[in-house]
């Protein structure tokens, strides 16, 4: 079984992927329900955090139901992370946890996320700024490198181990991919199978089903492995996947009073945790996901975004568990 600090996780863990605005606790209390076994926060800015920019501390906002659960921080220097570690500290998730794999131009340019690929020895300066800052166990996700022609994962994953990371998840992309193209595990595996590598190693990308989870548990021989885009709108990936490992065999997915449940605890949770307006505004770009290949769904859907009471929204779902009572959710592609 894994063991992080003094987490010890289920054997095989499935983790959900920091997502910016995805994974706050609303999405992540969903995730937890079915069956993902350690999350993380939304990325926070170091520098928001210091200068207490409201977005960026609201982002601390943790709850005992989501353990063990992570914050994760970005930033590009060694004093802002430092005190954003200290801060973070503060409310004491389980972890903390670097990321140093986010692809955006805006957060590339401050030479942070991605960005620190290109330099190696920042990398590991801005880790141990975290690492003195924080009395958690501190890890780190990134991607392959900057490039296909400057993959520097192996020199990553020893140099971070070296310096007290406790755990690594790669997602199996170089920077200049983004999120296209087909990703490449088998570095990671090359990683897991070096011998100085003792701390667990996580592969992230392109995980969309049980047949490609347990595809992917099989051939590469990792820790664990970490969900992202497949997640949203769509939480039930959890527990079908480890149902998959066990039996061999599919769950019945979700009906559509599944998703109407689902997505209406989104949306009360939401309001509850932002506010009723914010909380209905944000929720609109969830709703298709949960909705996603139901015929003739467009009515439903824009009355969905455009509705701005929870009353009003509540009759709306309503609707669409009666329409679609008897619905072939086999069907949905």
């Amino acid at each position: 079984m894994p063991k992080i600090g003094n987490i010890i996780l289920p054997d095989y863990p499935l983790l959900l992927a920091p997502m910016e605005d995805v994974s706050d606790p609303p999405f992540r209390r969903l995730c937890k329900m079915h069956g993902a076994d350690l999350m993380y926060s939304e990325f926070i800015s170091s520098e928001g955090l210091i200068r207490d920019a409201m977005k960026s501390r609201m982002k601390l906002d943790i709850f005992d139901y989501e353990r063990p659960v992570g914050i994760q921080i970005f930033g590009g220097d060694e004093e802002a992370m430092e005190l954003s570690a200290k801060i973070v500290d503060t409310v004491q998730p389980d972890l903390v946890d670097i990321n140093f794999g986010c692809p955006v131009k805006k957060v590339v340019c401050k030479g942070a996320g991605a960005g620190v690929l290109k330099d190696v020895d920042l990398m590991i300066r801005l880790t141990k700024a975290v690492i003195k800052g924080t009395s958690l166990p501190v890890t780190v996700k990134t991607r392959l490198g900057w490039d296909e022609n400057s993959i520097n994962i192996d020199e990553v994953a020893e140099r971070l181990q070296d310096i007290g990371v406790q755990a690594l998840t790669v997602h199996a992309r170089t920077r200049a991919q983004m999120y296209k193209g087909h990703s490449d595990w088998t570095h990671i595996e090359r990683i897991k199978n070096n011998p100085r590598i003792t701390m667990p190693i996580f592969g992230n990308g392109d995980i969309d089903s049980p047949e490609k989870a347990l595809e992917y548990k099989n051939k590469f021989g990792l820790d664990g492995m970490m969900i992202g885009r497949a997640a949203i709108g769509y939480p039930w990936i959890f527990n079908e996947i480890k149902h998959f490992f066990k039996t061999g065999e599919k769950l019945a997915p979700p009906t559509v009073a599944d998703r109407v449940e689902a997505a209406q605890n989104h949306l009360i949770w939401s309001m509850e945790w932002k506010g009723e307006r914010v909380g209905i505004v944000e929720m609109r770009r969830h709703y298709t996901n949960y909705f996603k290949g139901i015929h003739d769904f467009k009515q439903y859907k824009q009355r969905l975004v455009t509705t701005d009471g929870h009353n009003e929204l509540f009759e709306v779902f309503n609707q669409i568990k009666e329409v679609y009572a008897d619905y072939d959710v086999t069907s949905i592609s």
